[in-house]
């Protein structure tokens, strides 16, 4: 796996880097062991933009929408590099169990906490399951944020947050618990936005 990311990193980072720089800000946010990175969502390359800022150093784990992981050669390179496919809309007890095997693990993982793309380029709402993987597995949440307007030969900035961890009441936390941690985390995602200009 670690081969194979390496190696796409590699070959697509000079081609993405000549059309569409991106500039990284916060890294020292980027804590050491397992996190749950959570940037917003408006187009198809930020989790391209994410996982550049991050260098190698960092190789996340991600999880995406599984119609792209079903596109013939790309599906399977992604499963190699370390994408796992999560059935939107559905409760996916299969990526859910991949993303705890991931952290407790000690990984990081890239999760866009919108679990879609908006279309407005504004902040839509959040679900509710960063805040559960938070919860259950004790590893923080780094808010990130990622401009809706990507200039070519431009930097885009990628801004990483500080690493918080939500607290619930309980050993596991309630529905209500994960959603108000999910709209907690949209707020610091938008506070980001001031640093990226």
């Amino acid at each position: 796996m670690k081969f194979f990311f390496s190696l796409i990193y590699c070959v697509a980072w000079p081609f993405f880097n000549l059309f569409h720089p991106g500039k990284a800000i916060g890294r020292e946010n980027i804590p050491e062991g397992p996190a749950l990175l959570c940037p917003n969502h408006t187009s198809l390359s930020d989790p391209l933009f994410v996982v550049f800022a991050l260098h190698l150093k960092n190789r996340p784990q991600v999880m995406a929408k599984a119609e792209v992981m079903e596109i013939p050669i790309l599906g399977w390179l992604l499963r190699k590099a370390g994408v796992f496919a999560v059935e939107r809309g559905k409760s996916d007890v299969g990526a859910i169990k991949q993303a705890l095997k991931c952290l407790k693990s000690g990984e990081k993982l890239l999760l866009f906490p919108e679990g879609t793309r908006s279309k407005t380029g504004e902040l839509g709402p959040a679900k509710g399951g960063a805040a559960m993987l938070a919860v259950r597995t004790g590893v923080p949440i780094v808010p990130m944020y990622i401009p809706a307007k990507k200039k070519w030969f431009r930097r885009t900035p990628v801004v990483f947050g500080e690493p918080y961890f939500p607290q619930v009441a309980g050993p596991k936390g309630t529905s209500e618990e994960y959603d108000a941690i999910a709209q907690d985390l949209m707020l610091r995602i938008a506070a980001l936005k001031e640093l990226a200009k």
